[in-house]
């Protein structure tokens, strides 16, 4: 049996004055273990970060990824301190390679979209008649969380535009939640955030057409919004992609333009943030994956603790995930510099524990 002592500073933890916190059996106890052997593990430690918008059990192809290509990208998170995902939308359900020692995993289903409406391959594509049939089967299959595609661009009309009318969006929500799930929504269209608001989605992804008031009464209703700093900044480059729409490029340029500003908005009005790579099989490619999101976050203004906290205690609690609460699973990552001070410290975990076994050290 392992032992370990937590030592350093547990954030998130609220501990009273002198409380210790050990890993006995894989599980956080706050009751002194009947040994000496216990190995004591110090530094700056987090509850392990949680990747709110990844895609481990999606593929840009026709044949979904493999159980060996999702344990890859399982264990790449991790190696980047990464214990607990949201799967946000995929073809496969990545729980079922998932053992002692990988990422915990919510997943989304498969993205819901229109015929030609969204990328090739990752989404079930429906007309609106079948929309409220394809919500159900999808919260049969999701753990929790469903997802449907809010916008994208258009062809005929050559920008971005809603995929579906406002009342059928609302009957989808409403449908999802009498079945006791949740809904998040992609979106990047300022047009398509009143239907959103008004159908009371619960999540937020990307959300980069959202204003100032937009944003208030999103907070108000408790909305998660995850930002995808990384995904975003790549906007000249989806403008570059989409040459034949000059008014889809001089949107996707006018959005890039705004970022700052609209990341400065989220701050500003405290709203419900995760933190997400957006990342499939790239999750460990160079410049991409979680921690890259962490620093781009930061790069663009938002502050070290606040990124901190959504991508760990506090993300975690608002998808229901585990912090620091006896008896529960031994899962956090630890730093031997400070990241509220130096982000780039989340790029070189000193340890990664998930069930209290070592992952990564």
């Amino acid at each position: 049996m392992s032992v370990f002592r937590l030592t350093g500073e547990l954030r998130g933890a609220h501990l009273p004055f002198g409380a210790s916190l050990w890993v006995v059996d894989g599980k956080i106890t706050y009751t002194p273990p009947a040994t000496d052997k216990v190995t004591e593990i110090a530094g700056y430690i987090y509850p392990g970060l949680l990747d709110a918008h990844t895609h481990i059990g999606m593929a840009h192809a026709d044949t979904p990824p493999s159980d060996t290509e999702m344990l890859r990208r399982l264990r790449a998170c991790a190696q980047q301190g990464v214990t607990a995902i949201r799967d946000s939308g995929g073809q496969r359900n990545p729980r079922v390679v998932t053992t002692a020692g990988l990422p915990k995993v919510l997943h989304c289903g498969q993205h819901i979209a229109r015929y030609k409406r969204y990328t090739k391959h990752l989404a079930v594509e429906v007309e609106p008649a079948d929309l409220i049939a394809e919500v159900k089967r999808q919260c049969a299959v999701s753990d929790g969380w469903i997802k449907i595609v809010a916008d994208w661009i258009d062809r005929t009309q050559g920008d971005l535009a809603p995929l579906w009318g406002a009342e059928l969006l609302k009957e989808a929500v409403d449908t999802a939640h009498a079945l006791g799930k949740k809904v998040t929504v992609h979106t990047f269209a300022a047009e398509t955030v009143p239907m959103l608001l008004a159908a009371k989605v619960d999540g937020i992804e990307h959300g980069t057409g959202m204003n100032l008031e937009q944003l208030q009464q999103a907070r108000a209703q408790g909305v998660l919004i995850t930002p995808t700093v990384n995904q975003i900044s790549r906007f000249p480059e989806f403008a570059a992609a989409g040459y034949r729409f000059p008014v889809y490029q001089q949107r996707m340029l006018a959005m890039d333009k705004e970022r700052k500003n609209h990341l400065q908005n989220l701050v500003h009005t405290d709203s419900l943030l995760l933190m997400g790579s957006d990342t499939a099989k790239d999750v460990d490619a160079p410049g991409r994956g979680l921690a890259q999101e962490l620093c781009d976050a930061v790069a663009n203004g938002m502050p070290n603790k606040l990124v901190m906290a959504a991508a760990s205690y506090q993300g975690r609690k608002l998808l229901g995930f585990s912090n620091w609460e006896a008896g529960e699973p031994a899962d956090f990552v630890v730093y031997a510099k400070d990241p509220e001070q130096d982000i780039t410290a989340v790029l070189s975990p000193k340890l990664v524990m998930i069930d209290g076994i070592i992952v990564a050290s």
